[in-house]
């Protein structure tokens, strides 16, 4: 499923194949917690900002509406409009980050929804059903998302723990997957490499869960507070041990640099709410760094967000207009920015697919991976 093309250092140009299509990778995924993006695009305005991958929810689609309804429905794909790859995370990181009550057993974890307080049961095998009912592309594995910082004891009975979900969810998908009924018979299963910021735990459960042969490894427990160099430690310490014939995803990042950092050290997938979360309150991303349209110079700029980009906003709106949206509260800032946001990020993974291809990756990191994350 996964064909690496070439390398430059760790770096890695692929093709990751699936029964919804094909990726071309390195590849950002695009964030549609519920099901949409947040700012107003639909899965059909997708299509026209590069969007390759759609990443939906477990946790909030389980809430709300229900899976069971949404495969009543005729799955995620249907109900979307999403025709492309879909993955769905396991429900493991918002129900240790949102729930206020929970209790973590062998079997599972019990917690209260954020929603209306009632309380509900998530394991291995409820999470591998609920993304079976959504019938997505790429179901993550139910882990154990640890606080950074972590104490070593604990990282190390959670890595153990987490191992052992792991195997009872491809017991379970393995099953899920057989049953007449089921949307998607072809989900695919990815594991997740936990083990805080602690390099010997990482490597140590890279090489424990490598050897069950999953579709794709990702490294999950990083982006959530700790220095950008930790993280990127950790990855350089892992990458060695994950498998080079699988694809391998790094959850919940981040910025521009981050993310060229990432491609550099071998990450094959991204994700973050990031770029349409920034987008929705005026921050923009540009070639030349981030601009905030909230600020009074760009009242009479009559240029677009970026000369440089081919977005739909960018084609026809200036950052003047942009600016008044924001001013006047009207939704139609929100997603004119977000498209030139997840604009911005797709074409620069295709950037970055490209500068691989030529071989010239290593210059254009060095060019950009600070300059796009400054603020101007």
């Amino acid at each position: 499923m996964f064909k690496l093309i070439k390398t430059e250092g760790t770096a890695r140009r692929g093709e990751f194949t699936t029964v919804h299509g094909t990726v071309q990778t390195p590849a950002f995924q695009n964030v549609a917690t519920c099901g949409a993006i947040k700012g107003g695009l639909s899965a059909y305005d997708l299509k026209d900002i590069k969007c390759q991958v759609q990443l939906c929810n477990t946790y909030h689609l389980h809430l709300r509406p229900g899976d069971k309804l949404v495969k009543e429905l005729g799955g995620i794909h249907k109900f979307t409009g999403w025709d492309g790859p879909i993955l769905t995370d396991s429900g493991g990181f918002q129900v240790f980050s949102l729930a206020k009550l929970r209790k973590i057993k062998e079997e599972g974890v019990t917690f209260n929804s954020h929603i209306d307080g009632r309380k509900i049961f998530m394991g291995p095998e409820e999470s591998m059903q609920i993304q079976s009912n959504l019938g997505s592309t790429i179901a993550m594995a139910f882990d154990e998302c640890v606080k950074n910082p972590a104490e070593y004891k604990y990282a190390k009975e959670s890595i153990a723990r987490t191992t052992r979900w792991l195997i009872r969810c491809k017991n379970e998908m393995e099953r899920l997957n057989s049953l007449s009924d089921t949307i998607n018979p072809n989900q695919l299963l990815f594991g997740i490499n936990q083990g805080a910021t602690f390099d010997d735990l990482r490597v140590e459960h890279m090489k424990e869960i490598a050897e069950l042969d999953l579709d794709g490894y990702a490294i999950g427990g990083l982006a959530v507070g700790e220095p950008k160099e930790d993280m990127y430690r950790i990855i350089s310490a892992v990458e060695p041990f994950a498998p080079k014939n699988k694809i391998r995803y790094l959850m919940g990042v981040g910025t521009p640099g981050n993310i060229i950092e990432g491609v550099s050290r071998g990450v094959d997938l991204f994700d973050c709410v990031m770029p349409s979360r920034n987008a929705r309150h005026g921050h923009l991303f540009t070639w030349d760094g981030i601009i905030n349209l909230n600020n009074a110079k760009y009242a009479k700029v009559d240029t677009p967000i970026d000369p440089q980009c081919n977005c739909p906003t960018c084609q026809k709106h200036s950052r003047a207009y942009l600016h008044h949206l924001f001013k006047a509260k009207e939704i139609l800032a929100m997603r004119l920015a977000v498209t030139h946001n997840l604009y911005f990020y797709n074409n620069l993974m295709e950037r970055i697919r490209d500068e691989l291809d030529k071989g010239t990756f290593n210059d254009f990191k060095n060019k950009y991976v600070d300059l796009l994350d400054t603020r101007i």
